[in-house]
């Protein structure tokens, strides 16, 4: 894993959109498409009004959700709602490039599989993102891999649903996914996280984030001393 320190959310966040847009024209070049898979988050939002901005190939760059809440169109809790919206405020035919996870369905364990057979679509079988982009929570949990979920063990498949956590179920990309992107790009702010940022650099298997590959990864932090 490369690390990088930068000292304040901001510069993470303008770093970040620019190292996107360098490995979308990078996929272009040598595939004729980019493929990414983006979290939420506070800073993540900030990076795509960078990325915005940013030279990037968007007519040839599709984007799919790293994970969501199941919730109800147009909510706050949802990460596609902050998405849209950034997209959107720039060009609203960008939406037309994002897919998003079908939380809404009445049968959520067949929307996920149809959300794996979409991957496959633009990514190849097995699906293979050029780019995912991942944040950490404090309790060390990424996507929505979080500690003690059942999802953490699932290997069988690209895409899962879990239990309730912070009163919301939530489908998410899987490990094996995770593991096969080309590039994983780690996004990280605030103090809070600097235990857990160690972990991560460690590859502390005892915390979600620690089982995630980190061959192709690159995490870029807010210096916090």
């Amino acid at each position: 894993m490369i690390v990088e320190e930068l000292p304040t959310a901001e510069l993470v966040a303008m770093r970040g959109a620019a190292l996107i847009a360098e490995a979308a024209r990078e996929a272009v070049s040598l595939r004729g498409a980019f493929t990414m898979a983006l979290s939420g988050g506070k800073t993540p939002w900030v990076m795509l009004r960078h990325l915005t901005e940013a030279d990037m190939p968007w007519s040839q760059t599709q984007i799919f959700q790293v994970d969501e809440r199941i919730a109800p169109d147009g909510s706050l809790d949802r990460n596609l709602t902050l998405l849209n919206a950034g997209l959107a405020s720039t060009d609203p035919a960008l939406l037309a490039q994002v897919h998003p996870m079908p939380v809404t369905a009445d049968n959520l364990d067949a929307a996920a599989a149809e959300y794996a057979i979409e991957l496959e679509k633009y990514c190849g079988t097995p699906a293979v993102l050029d780019l995912v982009h991942l944040g950490l929570g404090t309790d060390g949990h990424t996507a929505s891999l979080v500690p003690g979920d059942p999802a953490l063990e699932v290997t069988d498949c690209d895409v899962t649903l879990t239990g309730v956590y912070q009163e919301r179920r939530r489908m998410t990309l899987t490990y094996p996914m995770l593991n096969r992107a080309r590039k994983v790009l780690w996004i990280v702010t605030g103090a809070e996280k600097a235990e857990r940022v160690r972990q991560l650099i460690a590859g502390d298997p005892s915390i979600p984030v620690g089982r995630v590959a980190s061959e192709n990864a690159l995490l870029i932090v807010e210096k916090t001393s």
